[in-house]
């Protein structure tokens, strides 16, 4: 029996050790001999390393339920890195505040502070191109949907 990534999330389910903690993305490689099972997690105040070990502990003893103790796999838990596009909601609650770079569904790029976020989608304050700065900038709603990728844009001021 095959391990997939859809799996993988179900046997997640209620294992994750604090409420605060919350699953970020799940894949599996197409390795029939010894397939690696990569899970990323990340919390609302952020991840520790002894969290992750906990996750990798409670979901090893899972696969081992499923698959057996035979079946041959590699199993890594990991967190996010600053670098990583983000992908749910709670990612950019997390990020209210910061510096955001978002590639859009038309192509354009759009670069400016996170204000808040919605059901839907994000307040973002863009960055006014002007040479005067004081222009005041209105925060623009734009629905998730619209978003391919978010980065957060890191400096080092």
């Amino acid at each position: 029996m095959s391990l997939t990534a859809a799996a993988v999330e179900k046997m997640l389910e209620g294992i994750l050790p604090e409420s605060d903690l919350f699953l970020v993305g799940v894949t599996v490689s197409d390795s029939p001999i010894k397939p690696k099972v990569t899970v990323m997690a990340d919390g609302d105040q952020g991840i520790s390393i002894d969290q992750c070990a906990s996750i990798s502990r409670r979901l090893a003893k899972r696969i081992e339920e499923q698959q057996g103790e035979e079946f041959s796999y590699v199993l890594e838990v990991t967190s996010p890195g600053i670098d990583y596009p983000l992908t749910t909601p709670r990612q950019y609650q997390r990020n209210v505040g910061r510096k955001l770079k978002l590639k859009m569904a038309d192509g354009a790029e759009k670069v400016g502070v996170l204000n808040e976020v919605t059901e839907n989608g994000i307040l973002l304050t863009e960055e006014s191109k002007g040479k005067n700065k004081k222009m005041a900038a209105e925060a623009t709603s734009i629905p998730f949907a619209d978003i391919v990728k978010a980065n957060i844009v890191i400096s080092f001021k």
